[in-house]
């Protein structure tokens, strides 16, 4: 995408600062009208949802979020339409040009990601976006997306990744995701954060950032789930909406949905306090029963029955292993795994192997680790398990598909985001190494 190494010299705040002000970026109106997702796991669904609620509200909605699946496209979106190719070209001329000249000026390169955000940022400006979501890449506090100053922002969970920059305990890693939010603005905190509540209503206190948790001051209740889709009830404030639909599975998508939620109400009722409550709700209803976010317990096959989830931290992995169970059953599942080399492998296989009497270990082509290696993990895991091993996805495909038609059983891929998304390509007849990852 850009000539750039993936992360820059040092902390790219000010560089990229100069770099939104040389584009011509409106940053009051960029931070009036832009609300942050941070977290851990669960930042993408979240901010799709977020996104989805202000579409249906009638607002011109950017997204931007990270990874791809697929293609780069998907990370810039505008009322759920990708950046078109031709876009994507001339904003990127211009970004290009601008960073070779504050580079030469200021002896620093800029990172990939930097680019990328800062021509979202100009995308979105020049299609006049009244609402945009925008998903943060690691942390917060030196992140790109805390250049944008919102004063709604959220941590949808925080578990232990990338310790090496954010820090080796949760209380750093989630004080960290929480600077993405400016002075005087409002934190929603998932679930998982309230063990650290304590902890975050004292950190956020003297820059009188408010603080609000899932399942505490945002309440959640009636969930139910069904291979077709979920319901739940919300609380927030005087809001009180019942039997709330959406199609995105999983336990953690409630949590997830009340984020999204709350988060539009509070982004609402700063940039349009006189608003209709119905039209809100309605608003609400229809942007989470419309929300579609591919990867996430995601079926690619009804015969036999194959469900993906490209989860790669071990709670997130523990998550939807609980949630594919209560959703589809427990038993006559086959599990194809792998892991990224940068993960934790060992602990992401042992989470999964316990729950699986066959096991297909294998390896995905961009990062992926050595199958016989997460096969030693799996059989560590579970020794009574049948578990056996593929070089490649290709033959992973076609050894789940022989057992799966020979045993009568359903396929569960999970491990790690990139053995998710070229398994779902190399079962759909496509070619695995055309895929390009950042």
């Amino acid at each position: 995408m850009f000539d750039l190494p993936k992360y820059g010299d040092g902390i790219c705040l000010a560089r990229l600062a100069e770099l939104l002000d040389a584009l011509g970026i409106d940053r009051a109106r960029l931070q009036r009208s832009s609300v942050v997702v941070t977290g851990s796991n669960g930042k993408g669904s979240t901010a799709a949802m977020c996104a989805a609620i202000g579409r249906a509200y009638g607002l011109r909605t950017g997204l931007f979020t990270s990874p791809h699946l697929l293609r780069f496209n998907e990370r810039i979106r505008i009322d759920d339409a990708e950046i078109g190719d031709d876009d994507f070209a001339r904003c990127k001329q211009r970004v290009e040009t601008t960073i070779a000249a504050i580079s030469q000026q200021r002896g620093e390169q800029f990172g990939a990601f930097e680019a990328l955000f800062a021509l979202a940022c100009l995308y979105f400006e020049e299609k006049e976006c009244e609402f945009i979501v925008f998903e943060a890449g690691i942390g917060g506090r030196y992140d790109p997306v805390r250049l944008v100053g919102a004063l709604q922002t959220c941590v949808t969970s925080v578990d232990y990744e990338h310790v090496e920059l954010l820090g080796n305990s949760l209380e750093l890693i989630v004080s960290d995701k929480s600077d993405a939010c400016a002075s005087g603005g409002a934190i929603i905190y998932g679930e998982n954060c309230r063990g650290l509540r304590r902890h975050l209503l004292e950190y956020n206190r003297h820059r009188g950032v408010t603080s609000l948790f899932v399942r505490d001051e945002i309440g959640i209740d009636g969930e139910s789930a069904s291979p077709s889709g979920q319901r739940f009830d919300f609380q927030f404030s005087h809001h009180d909406y019942r039997g709330i639909e959406m199609r995105l599975l999983g336990a953690v998508q409630f949590n997830n949905a009340a984020i999204a939620v709350t988060l539009f109400l509070l982004w609402l009722q700063g940039a349009q306090p006189s608003k209709a409550p119905e039209r809100i709700e309605q608003a609400i209803r229809a942007g989470l029963r419309e929300t579609r976010w591919p990867g996430r317990l995601e079926i690619i096959a009804q015969d036999p029955l194959t469900v993906i989830d490209v989860g790669h931290t071990p709670d997130g992995i523990r998550q939807s292993l609980a949630s594919l169970k209560a959703i589809h059953g427990g038993d006559n599942w086959i599990l194809v795994t792998g892991a990224s080399g940068d993960k934790k492998a060992n602990e992401i296989v042992g989470s999964l192997a316990p729950s699986f009497d066959t096991i297909i270990c294998t390896a995905a082509y961009h990062k992926g680790a050595n199958p016989h290696d997460i096969a030693a993990a799996a059989r560590l895991a579970n020794p009574a398990a049948d578990v056996q091993v593929t070089a490649t996805i290709e033959e992973a495909v076609r050894l789940a598909s022989a057992l799966a038609a020979a045993r009568k059983r359903k396929l569960y891929v999970a491990g790690g985001l990139f053995l998710a998304i070229e398994y779902a390509t190399a079962a759909r007849g496509g070619r695995v190494q055309d895929l390009r990852f950042f």
